[in-house]
């Protein structure tokens, strides 16, 4: 197994630069089962805000990105429950992916609440986040 970084799943999703994007594509397409790449998932949350402030991604679009990166065999990604779990809150929700993994994350290892001066987050009934003044 070998780790991957936001930048070149990136590069190989959006296909944007001639030097890199066919380098990240050898890569990406030489993963198998047996040798999958990992991706952390902060590299997803970082995916997430990469499309969509730098790539004007949809939402819509966004969640299709996400969904096939978790359903991808060739890779593994770091607590792909909690993953799902995110993707399921952001789809139906207004708060941002990152939230939505920090929140589920936070609860799956028995947090009471998650804190937070992120007003936006904190206004999300599904995001629940408590936000500290």
């Amino acid at each position: 197994m070998i780790g991957l970084d936001t930048n070149i799943i990136v590069r190989y999703l959006a296909q944007d630069d001639a030097k890199q994007s066919p380098i990240a594509s050898r890569l990406i397409e030489s993963l198998t089962p047996e040798n999958p790449g990992f991706m952390p998932s902060v590299v997803l949350a970082e995916i997430v805000w990469v499309m969509e402030e730098l790539y004007d991604a949809s939402r819509d679009k966004v969640g299709a990105i996400v969904e096939g990166l978790l359903q991808t065999q060739t890779l593994v990604v770091q607590d792909t429950d909690l993953a799902w779990k995110a993707l399921a809150r952001y789809r139906r929700g207004n708060a941002d992916f990152a939230d939505y993994l920090i929140e589920r994350t936070c609860a799956a290892v028995g947090c009471d609440k998650t804190c937070t001066f992120d007003k936006k987050a904190a206004r999300r009934n599904d995001c629940r986040m408590t936000l500290m003044s």
